[in-house]
């Protein structure tokens, strides 16, 4: 009874609105503009990515705090206030899907912002699909997701495929410039799941592509790992220059801080897009992140004016931190879908449905623009910034140039020989 009283926890937020046993647009949208708009979403809250889930909610919170202050969304000049009935999935595949599935068909919520992960956001876009309701999330960035030909879902995370590729350019510029080997020897790790297959994927291609790397080590790991010893020995034997790791915050932790009890050091370190975190610094200490290179979909030092001075500004205020790209890529979701209702001046979901697919807005995101191309199945493409830490504590976009605040180490100057 405690868990299926915790998992039922709904956030409502918005002030001065009870809970209601169904929404102001049925499934059945009339065309009316109603008094409140209802979204559904679940997020992890609790079990292993509880910590990831409760920085999306964040972002979520944050936009529609922001929107309701305003009066709420503009649908054909009515400002409607918003409500989040936000369920907790427990990292759980099953459960996000159940949760999802009776948000949309129980409780006829108007639209949907997806959860966190790869793997459960892929298996509760085809509830959304199926029920014909649009679903934006900014937690799950595997291609796969988007190559199933679906109409109804929206992601405002670039491929994990870019953020390898960017990684590998900041690598290739430091090899170009004598910095590292040449050729230079590459251990590949990746999570099995699409999102690792995309990492690989990405690395592979530029690798294929530029004669001055091999990959002796192409290795892959189940989640939620305990012991990576067997994968680290492989690494270690084969005497690498890079070591480029895809995994999960849980799995990040573990394997760095096994890999520095082995005294294993390479020239070039990262885990994709994990190494900036609180939670790692705080687990493995200063020393033992320093130099890890990342690349994210969003970094805080972006927010110095316009969009993201806002962002970061009005995070903060809330919350009392900086925000991280996960609180960005979620408030993005978010206002992507106010946007979108405004633009169709309606809730019916078909129509905006059609203006999530030809949106083009400001954003906070590299770039400055968020769109979601049918060409790639509605997943917004954007280059990742690149970020390397230092023993300082310091973070900076080394990459790319035109939004870098350092240069970046290379080789990392902590290994001996």
């Amino acid at each position: 009874m405690r868990a299926a009283a915790l998992t039922a926890v709904s956030t409502m937020v918005v002030a001065g609105c009870a809970p209601s046993q169904s929404n102001n647009a049925s499934s059945k949208d009339t065309g009316k503009v109603p008094d409140k708009i209802v979204i559904g979403s679940t997020l992890p809250l609790t079990g292993t990515e509880s910590k990831t889930g409760g920085r999306y909610k964040q972002g979520y919170e944050l936009a529609i705090d922001e929107i309701n202050a305003a009066g709420g969304v503009d649908v054909n000049g009515k400002k409607v206030k918003v409500e989040l009935k936000l369920l907790d999935d427990t990292s759980d595949q099953a459960k996000a899907v159940n949760l999802a599935q009776r948000l949309i068909t129980s409780d006829n919520v108007n639209f949907f912002l997806g959860t966190y992960s790869t793997a459960l956001v892929e298996a509760q876009s085809t509830v959304a699909e199926q029920n014909k309701i649009p679903y934006v999330n900014g937690g799950g960035a595997a291609t796969s997701i988007y190559a199933k030909g679906y109409t109804w879902v929206f992601s405002t995370l670039a491929p994990v495929e870019n953020l390898a590729t960017n990684e590998m350019e900041w690598i290739d510029k430091q090899q170009k410039a004598g910095k590292l080997p040449k050729p230079a020897k590459i251990a590949v790790v990746w999570e099995n799941t699409s999102h690792g297959k995309d990492f690989r994927k990405g690395i592979e291609e530029f690798v294929k592509k530029s004669g001055n790397y091999s990959i002796p080590v192409n290795e892959s790991f189940a989640l939620d790992g305990k012991d990576f010893s067997a994968v680290l020995n492989k690494v270690q034997a084969a005497k690498v220059d890079l070591f480029m790791v895809d995994a999960h915050l849980p799995d990040f932790i573990t394997m760095q801080r096994q890999y520095l009890s082995s005294g294993m050091c390479n020239k070039v370190l990262t885990y994709g897009a994990r190494g900036t975190e609180a939670d790692a610094k705080k687990d493995l200490g200063q020393k033992g992140v320093d130099y890890i290179l990342s690349a994210v979909w969003w970094n805080q030092q972006l927010g110095n004016k316009g969009l993201n001075k806002t962002f970061v500004d009005s995070f903060t205020k809330k919350f009392g931190a900086a925000p991280e790209w996960y609180q960005a890529v979620s408030y993005e979701a978010a206002r992507s879908l106010f946007t979108a209702i405004t633009n169709a001046k309606s809730v019916d979901k078909t129509k905006v449905r059609d203006a999530l697919s030809s949106l083009k807005m400001d954003s906070i995101l590299p770039g400055g623009k968020l769109s979601f191309p049918a060409a790639k199945g509605g997943q917004a493409s954007y280059p990742f910034v690149v970020q390397q830490n230092l023993p300082d504590g310091s973070s900076p976009i080394v990459y790319p140039d035109n939004v870098a605040t350092g240069t970046g180490t290379a080789p990392n100057p902590g290994c001996k020989g």
